[in-house]
């Protein structure tokens, strides 16, 4: 090429990108004064050069446009109301947890086996007597209404096009029996026991009943949490939300949620869902009280990942509720080493939290989990395009975790090994 087009301006091209870093809050919250520095330092291009930063004046317009699972969360954003999309993000006070999840993953490199057939690749995941096409799973999360008018129904829909594992959450905003009517295959149901078992009773025979084959029991919801990028959003929410939500009930006692999980419902007696009068026991009568298999959900220390195996409870799922529980600070992925060497092979483990890549999925199943549960990544598909959305971010998730086990020298997950992990 001749001409002014064959001149690269390094100072115009630095200026556009230092402008790009100075209004990009993640680079300079991680920078901590990177960006000053970088005006100060010589006239020369970022190396490796950001050829492609992400632009949020042009979001996808459709989910074919998505390059990866990312490209949906602005898209969200711009669509949901504020209150309901900082209820998603949120983490607790300063999030540390939250970003744990995420910066947990670059303490494992992988070591990949070469001159290994992958020409032919089977993801297939089978866990309780059921065969799925992958180990992707999604996690349970609650009121999909508040991100599309379809909610679970379009999640659920979704989850069945890849043949994805569905776990549903209490606070689910449509009737358990239609999501799974929708799914079309059964489902786990996530409960939140409360301090009253009658009302944990309750839940778990409406889902056994409807078709759920395990309930995965919360146990990390056991006090408050201070979800700070919630109450700002909700600042900037100028709705009537008292439709949706009530504010109290009177008497000290919780408001009647309006999800359909609680109808029929005594909740006398309660101030909140939360658990923090479980035990072993209370599980115990839980796991009593349905012929489903009982999964733990919430487990991040040996010590009771142990007794959960000890007692013979069917699963455990390493979980810090996406950085939502507390301000534990440690991410699941590293907690999962301990939990899978404390049950001994005694139980599948599973994980969740902060899972966006195949690599990632792929780290955790040569670690020794069974299957791996995402749960923002599929509410971004949902509020920005409802189940065109969640589909189109599981089928990222699935070429990625093709390609990361075909560059790993894996053909199936059995052949993801603990040794092609390396902690740095």
């Amino acid at each position: 090429m001749t001409g002014h087009h064959s001149t690269f301006d390094t100072r115009a091209n630095r200026r556009r990108f230092l402008r790009y870093l100075a209004g990009s809050a993640s680079v300079a919250y991680a920078g901590g004064g990177s960006i000053a520095r970088a005006l100060e330092a010589p006239n020369r291009l970022p190396d490796p050069m950001v050829w492609a930063p992400r632009d949020l004046d042009h979001l996808i317009a459709t989910p074919k446009e998505a390059i990866n699972v990312f490209d949906f969360e602005p898209v969200m954003q711009k669509n949901v109301p504020p209150a309901h999309f900082g209820y998603m993000a949120s983490g607790i006070d300063d999030e540390v947890t939250l970003r744990a999840n995420r910066e947990g993953f670059l303490k494992y490199q992988l070591r990949p086996r070469r001159l290994v057939d992958v020409s032919k690749v089977d993801m297939t995941m089978r866990i309780f007597g059921e065969t799925y096409d992958t180990p992707i799973m999604l996690a349970p999360t609650g009121g999909h209404r508040g991100y599309h008018p379809d909610g679970e129904i379009a999640t659920a829909r979704g989850a069945k096009s890849g043949n994805h594992a569905m776990i549903v959450s209490t606070q689910m905003s449509a009737p358990v029996e239609d999501i799974v009517k929708a799914r079309e295959k059964p489902i786990w149901f996530q409960l939140y026991a409360t301090n009253k078992f009658e009302v944990a009773r309750h839940h778990v025979e409406r889902a056994e009943k409807a078709g759920c084959t395990a309930v995965a029991v919360t146990v990390d919801r056991s006090g408050g949490r201070n979800q700070e990028t919630l109450f700002r959003l909700q600042r900037k929410d100028t709705r009537d939300c008292a439709g949706c939500h009530e504010s109290s009930s009177g008497g000290g006692e919780m408001a009647r949620p309006k999800q359909p999980m609680y109808d029929g419902v005594d909740l006398s007696g309660l101030r909140n869902i939360q658990a923090s009068a479980m035990t072993w026991d209370y599980l115990k009568r839980i796991r009593d009280a349905t012929k489903m298999k009982c999964v733990i959900k919430g487990i991040l220390a040996a010590e009771d990942a142990k007794i959960a195996a000890d007692l013979g409870y069917d699963a455990i799922i390493v979980s810090n509720h996406g950085g939502r529980a507390d301000e534990a600070g440690a991410s699941t992925i590293e907690s999962l080493p301990e939990i899978i060497a404390a049950v001994g092979g005694r139980m599948p483990v599973l994980i969740d939290s902060g899972f966006r890549r195949g690599t990632d999925i792929v780290k955790a199943i040569a670690m020794g989990a069974t299957g791996v549960a995402v749960g923002r990544p599929y509410l971004w598909g949902l509020g920005a395009f409802g189940e065109a959305g969640v589909t189109r971010v599981l089928e990222l998730l699935r070429i990625e975790l093709l390609a990361a086990m075909q560059q790993a020298g894996a053909p199936t997950l059995k052949h993801l090994t603990p040794a092609m992990v390396r902690h740095v």
